[in-house]
């Protein structure tokens, strides 16, 4: 096999490095003053959610999305995230950003209402998907909020390491292949950031009203998974039935892109049942296949390219490659205002580029199956003290297994601060999650618990609380003048776009749903 790729990765010098690119999208219900789900429209003074490229909202109309640039540093990642809460913590009037993963206080699906995009074509595709998942799934697990994390490594990156990898295929077709490389590690070890960051270990009874659990009961109002590190992640969480049948496979790009596609072109019988319109006529689903969209499917992480208008996921992989990496099972972090910290994304890098530098064999049947299961233990029962998965070919306790892969990053950990001039910004962000496994009561799940036992509140009491500290601590930072001034040209300048693209329409909306899902 030659010399390691972490051996290699040794042959970089400070000057060949240029850090990461990273970008986050990260979710929040807005709520009323009593923990309820808003049930008003998104603020207008925020703009436009089909064209304002920093905010818009997921799911619901009461699920804000805030999402920021491209980055090559943690600082103006948090920098960039930090400005579009202020300004959106100014523009709630009395409503509070939710800052918990497991949403506030629900009374069924008529409670969450789902997000409208305006009249253009392309604003109606997007309120009919939605629809679409409401008839398939229901709309109590839309209402689940997170955080999603964007990695890639620098243009500058690649050529280098293709040339010391000594692989001779298109620079393209080479950067999908190490992307999926480092994807296949990141499920082998997935279940490690649910052990640490996983912050869903609670849930408001609304939300499994009438609904058949194993929770155990905390309070009159709250529910908490007695071992569960992110209830979000589990069962209860996102889940589609009907992917079950999928297999998608993430050994390489080609079976990728090939297994998704038959999933958004095979017919589903009781998604034919629905049919695509309803008895008044409207269209209540895109189609009636397996998949509406690329998007339907619930994975941990995402292989992504960046599309053009009119381009489809799928095309854009296939046409261009893979762009980046789309970390997707973080939960919020009811802890820090934004819901996620600098430590937090700097291990994130180190733990990506080391998926990327560990040997990394393609994913067989019984492999995927064994990941799948460490996983979902984790999800379930991580915070159970005699837990043991499947690592590397035997059962371990979890805490040793855990430990064993945040020893082998030690030295790149090291690597990378050397090269950013000797600061230990890896190295701190690794010791912090050693401690995390070592000392008592550290994970993000047994924190949440802690608190609420503490504050002898229950899940909507004391994530209320939060919500609303953090609410005040950003309104009292608040932004410059100039700042201001630039999103409120963002949000005006979002508005007059999406009426510019209704004006523009020339063709039916189902002329343009038949086009749309047209090869």
């Amino acid at each position: 096999m030659g010399e390691s790729r972490k051996g290699l990765f040794q042959q970089f010098s400070a000057q060949d490095w240029h850090g990461f690119r990273k970008g986050l999208e990260k979710e929040g219900l807005r709520v009323d003053q009593n923990g309820f789900i808003a049930q008003t429209p998104h603020p207008e003074a925020l703009g436009s959610t089909l064209t304002h490229d920093r905010i818009t909202t997921d799911y619901s109309e009461s699920l804000l999305e805030l999402i920021t640039p491209v980055c090559d540093s943690t600082e103006s990642l948090l920098a960039s995230l930090s400005e579009t809460h202020r300004f959106v913590q100014a523009n709630l009037g009395d409503e509070v950003l939710w800052s918990g993963s497991m949403p506030c206080r629900l009374d069924g699906d008529a409670s969450i209402p789902i997000a409208v995009y305006g009249s253009s074509n392309s604003g109606q595709l997007r309120h009919v998907y939605r629809r679409g998942l409401d008839v398939r799934y229901g709309r109590m697990m839309q209402s689940i909020a997170g955080v999603h994390y964007n990695f890639s490594l620098p243009e500058s990156f690649w050529p280098r390491w293709q040339s010391l990898l000594g692989d001779e295929r298109s620079l393209q077709d080479f950067k999908s292949d190490q992307y999926f490389w480092l994807i296949r590690n990141f499920r082998r070890r997935s279940w490690l950031l649910m052990l640490l960051f996983g912050a869903s270990p609670a849930l408001d009874a609304s939300f499994v009203d009438g609904v058949s659990h194993h929770l155990k009961r905390f309070s009159d109002d709250t529910w908490v998974g007695e071992s569960a590190t992110s209830l979000r992640m589990g069962d209860l969480g996102y889940h589609n039935n009907a992917q079950a049948s999928l297999d998608i496979c993430f050994n390489e790009l080609r079976t990728y892109t090939d297994t998704l596609y038959r999933a958004i072109h095979t017919p589903w019988p009781p998604y034919e049942k629905i049919g695509m319109r309803n008895a008044d006529g409207e269209f209540v689903q895109i189609n009636t296949n397996v998949l509406q969209i690329e998007n339907e499917y619930y994975s941990a992480v995402r292989p992504k390219r960046t599309t053009q208008r009119g381009e489809k996921p799928i095309q854009a992989l296939r046409s261009r490659g893979v762009e980046y990496v789309e970390v997707r099972c973080l939960d919020l972090d009811p802890f820090e205002p934004l819901g996620i910290g600098a430590t937090q994304i700097d291990f994130l890098d180190l733990f990506l580029l080391d998926c990327l530098l560990s040997d990394s064999e393609v994913i067989g049947d019984d492999e995927c199956a064994r990941l799948d299961g460490s996983y979902k233990d984790v999800v379930g029962k991580g915070r159970q003290a005699d837990l043991q998965i499947c690592f590397e070919g035997s059962l371990t306790p979890v805490r040793d297994a855990a430990l064993t892969l945040l020893d082998r990053l030690q030295g790149l950990a090291e690597r990378l601060d050397a090269f950013n001039g000797g600061e230990k910004t890896y190295q701190n962000a690794l010791a912090a999650q050693r401690a995390v496994l070592t000392e008592p009561g550290k994970t993000r799940s047994d924190r949440v618990l802690a608190a609420m036992e503490s504050h002898s509140q229950g899940h909507l009491a004391w994530m209320l609380d939060q919500s609303r500290a953090h609410q005040a601590q950003l309104r009292e930072e608040g932004l410059d003048d100039a700042t201001r001034s630039a999103y409120e040209k963002m949000a005006t300048d979002s508005i007059a776009a999406q009426k510019e693209l209704e004006a523009s329409d020339r063709v039916t909306f189902e002329e343009y749903l038949n086009a749309y899902l047209k090869d």
